[in-house]
């Protein structure tokens, strides 16, 4: 038997009523109108049970203005050893994801993001039963009391109370029979995001940067999704992919493929897909189906013009050869953006005289058509952004409900978003009073499909106008540990700040850890949530059965001030833990720190004090069971004033030490200590000596891999203020190609070499120079046959101060130190080949 996906860890024990309020039979008619006089605040269970017309004192729902909080109290003769499990049916809710907040005896119990259709014009309902646990800690024999109060969005004013509503079927309490394998909380949702460089790419940069950002986010070691669509039809996307993989084997992660492109595809006469797409899919599936989950379909097949029979015979080849190679992988219908036809909203990708959006034009919006795919898939899919999902017409939530034709008790098919999000643009609807308007439609979405999705993907790490992370590098040539977060409006806040917070209230699995909070009467009523949870007990994952030892201890402040909270958390073990934490901060460093000697008893006592809003993490595991690892990715660039920067990956542990050698021979000897940050600079060097690095854990015995680098003064130059020119192919390539940091891209003169060609740099002002490199490494065989080098001061009159041959890959020129503010790089010979640039540099010793 395969082993099961993450999502099955929704299981849920069998226990025994306690009590329950009304029937579960799609109707209110039990109760009290929710604005009725009758409707009570309190409302007591006796001993004996509840008698039918008693209920007629109980609301119907809570409305944030006239009804906002209901107590229920009810005995216990002695405190159920596995906790409780609290339900509740909704039957309508308004579209504004409003939130029950949830305590027992004054501690939150848990925040359940109730979705809703009402204010929308659907004539679909969704009804669903939340599940929401109490551990036993939260309990006391006698006389209990569970308050269940409307919350408004931490970012929103009151002005957001008369949409905060929402009507009820049933509730009830039910004592567990045996332990809950997961802090069940509300609903049960896995989360992720894309993390590829340069839009496209899932390359080195993409994988060294990958643990940084699912730590970061609070995602990793949970069984959560990231998704990896590296495409057939760019050059060069996949070509880390394995190494990709096998980070989120690591750090037991799922992931939902996308691969095949599926614009240029003609099908064979029986509709079958043609033999160089069955290939396509055949080789990756091959190479990497052990590692990946989940398979789609396709990507937003009418706002690309995609064919529908193009994407059922992909879904035929997924159920069939493709799970043949790959029993475990769940197919997923298209990323649905349900756009309509040519005609009512125009697309791009036309390549034919008939214009329309999907062949045929306007499928992706018709539910009829839709379903097609839904009945030959696992799992359906739809992609929101903004408000969008609640749109009546191309909204995810709303469509879905089209297509299924309502929903009974949560979607009728398990739903995994493969994109949701906002862009720079995208503003909190007005009425809801929020003041960081951006911020808060992002949190709204989010908590959206808390509401009502399983699983749910933001599109992306990287990506203009939708990105977590400041973007526009090439990721290949930047340090992980420098991530900064990108703020879409200043004065507001982050996207990253809010999947944190709802990451680690939501999305963060294993089997419950017993924790007392210490500082109950601080906390009383205070929307201050803790999770702590064993990974350790999740089962291995589908396919790849990666594991994990991680101890999570999330801290989350809802409120709109700061919170002290102490808690007590009985570890999995006696014994001594160390770890991660991770908190506020703008930058992963200063959001990071390690921590060690946390001696648990097995109790562990945890306090912090949380920024609004803030959300805290440790991420631990045993002392004695740390796999010791030498840190990776070591690199050594000569900087200013005779110094080298080393740069290498983090490892586990507090510190490190930076060894050094001069020559390549003598021995290494520690040159710094307790470094704290993944980076040193060695200031202080002999130019000309050749010296030798490495660094390892402080007090390990595994170093790094040993690199070597001459003390130079001479340095790259700045290029951020260079202007490119070329008196060749400038219109079909761009000069700046050749200086924006990304190899993958380049300058070309687009015919063979000839004489006379130049590549042309304005600096911006004069420098004193030395050397350029020309970098033509992924076009071995472009390199200029002959060249020239000219300057200039005002880029009219030059002066010839070098010449030589180029070689292979990567063309290095010095020359005698000269004042410039225009180079002009001149090709001298002939050849057969391009004269390619991937990324030119010229050094200076300023």
């Amino acid at each position: 038997m395969p082993a099961q996906t993450a999502a099955n860890s929704s299981e849920l024990p069998e226990g025994t009523v306690l009590w329950r309020l009304g029937q579960h039979d799609g109707s209110t008619h039990e109760f009290a109108a929710a604005s009725s006089s009758n409707a009570k605040k309190i409302f007591s269970i006796a001993s004996s049970g509840v008698k039918t017309t008693a209920l007629q004192s109980i609301p119907s729902g809570l409305d944030g203005v006239n009804n906002p909080e209901l107590k229920i109290t009810y005995q216990l003769d002695k405190i159920p050893a596995n906790g409780v499990l609290f339900r509740v049916g909704i039957i309508d809710a308004y579209k504004s994801v409003p939130q029950m907040s949830v305590f027992s005896n004054q501690q939150l119990s848990g925040i359940i993001q109730i979705a809703g259709v009402s204010g929308t014009d659907s004539k679909y309902s969704f009804r669903k039963t939340y599940e929401l646990y109490i551990p036993k800690e939260q309990l006391q024999t006698g006389t209990n009391e569970l308050k269940l109060r409307t919350t408004h969005s931490i970012y929103a004013s009151d002005s957001e109370d008369k949409y905060t509503w929402w009507t009820w079927d049933d509730l009830s309490l039910e004592s567990l029979n045996s332990p809950i394998k997961e802090p069940i909380h509300g609903s049960y949702a896995l989360t992720g995001t894309m993390v590829n460089n340069k839009q496209f790419y899932f390359d080195e940069g993409a994988v060294t940067h990958l643990p940084y950002i699912m730590k970061w986010l609070g995602i990793a070691y949970s069984g959560n999704i990231m998704r990896t669509s590296c495409a057939s039809d760019v050059g060069r996307s996949c070509s880390n992919m394995e190494d990709y993989y096998k980070e989120l084997k690591d750090y037991n992660m799922q992931s939902v493929a996308l691969y095949l492109y599926t614009g240029d595809i003609k099908l064979k006469a029986d509709g079958s897909l043609p033999d160089d797409a069955v290939k396509k899919l055949t080789d990756y599936f091959e190479q990497y189906g052990t590692y990946f989950q989940y398979y789609e379909v396709d990507n937003e097949p009418g706002l690309f013009n995609r064919s529908k029979a193009v994407n059922l015979a992909v879904a035929q080849w997924l159920n069939t050869k493709g799970k043949e190679m790959a029993p475990h992988v769940q197919t997923v219908a298209p990323g649905w953006a349900y756009w309509p036809s040519y005609d009512e909203d125009s697309c791009g990708h036309q390549n034919a005289t008939v214009r329309e959006c999907g062949d045929p034009d306007g499928w992706e919006r018709d539910p009829e058509q839709r379903m097609e795919l839904e009945k030959v898939t696992d799992l359906t899919n739809g992609h929101s952004y903004g408000s969008s999902y609640i749109f009546s017409n191309g909204g995810s939530f709303t469509e879905n409900l089209k297509t299924f034709g309502g929903a009974t008790n949560g979607l009728s098919k398990k739903m995994l978003t493969t994109e949701f999000g906002t862009s720079d643009s995208h503003v909190d609807d007005y009425q809801y009073g929020a003041t960081e308007r951006t911020a808060a439609v992002f949190d709204r979405i989010m908590r959206g499909h808390i509401g009502y999705a399983d699983m749910f993907v933001q599109h992306a790490a990287f990506f203009k106008n939708f990105s977590l992370f400041k973007y526009g590098f090439n990721l290949e040539e930047h340090d992980p540990a420098k991530t900064e977060i990108y703020y879409t409006k200043e004065k507001e806040d982050s996207r990253v700040s809010i999947m944190r917070r709802l990451s680690l209230a939501y999305a963060t699995h294993g089997a419950p850890l017993t924790y007392q909070i210490t500082n109950k009467t601080a906390l009383a009523d205070k929307l201050v949530y803790v999770r702590a949870v064993d990974t350790s007990t999740l089962e291995p994952l589908a396919g790849s059965g990666a594991t994990s030892n991680k101890v999570l201890v999330n801290f989350v402040n809802f409120e709109e001030t700061a919170q002290t909270v102490t808690v007590n958390v009985t570890m999995p073990k006696k014994t001594v833990y160390e770890g991660e934490r991770f908190g506020n901060g703008d930058t992963y460093e200063a959001a990071r720190s390690y921590v060690t000697g946390k001696k648990a008893t097995p109790v562990l006592t945890f306090t912090e004090t949380l920024a609004p809003g803030e959300a805290v993490q440790y991420i631990l595991e045993p002392s004695s069971e740390m796999k010791a690892s030498a840190p990776q990715g070591f690199k050594a660039t000569a900087v200013k004033g005779l110094s080298v920067a080393l740069n290498w990956l983090e490892a586990p542990g507090g510190s490190y030490e930076v060894l050094r050698a001069d020559g390549s021979g003598s021995e290494l000897k520690v040159v710094a200590s307790k470094v704290q940050d993944t980076h040193y600079t060695d200031p202080n060097l002999n130019e000309g000596t050749l010296y030798s690095y490495a660094v390892r854990v402080t007090g390990a015995k595994l170093m790094s891999s040993t690199v070597q680098i001459t003390a130079t003064g001479l340095v790259p130059l700045d290029r951020t203020d260079w202007k490119v020119s070329s008196n060749v192919n400038t219109t079909a390539s761009d000069p700046f190609s050749a200086i924006d940091g990304d190899r993958r891209t380049r300058w070309d003169t687009g015919v063979h070499q000839v004489p006379g060609e130049y590549y042309q740099i304005d600096l911006g002002k004069t420098h004193s120079i030395e050397a350029i490199d020309l970098d033509s490494t992924l076009s071995a065989y472009d390199y200029p046959r002959g060249y020239e080098v000219y300057v200039s001061n005002d880029a009219n009159n030059w002066t010839l101060i070098t010449s030589g041959k180029g070689n292979k890959e990567i063309t290095t020129i010095h020359f005698p130190e000269v004042r410039t503010q225009y180079v002009r790089i001149v090709q001298t010979g002939s050849g057969g080949n391009y004269w390619s640039i991937q990324e030119m540099q010229i050094y200076s010793r300023e």
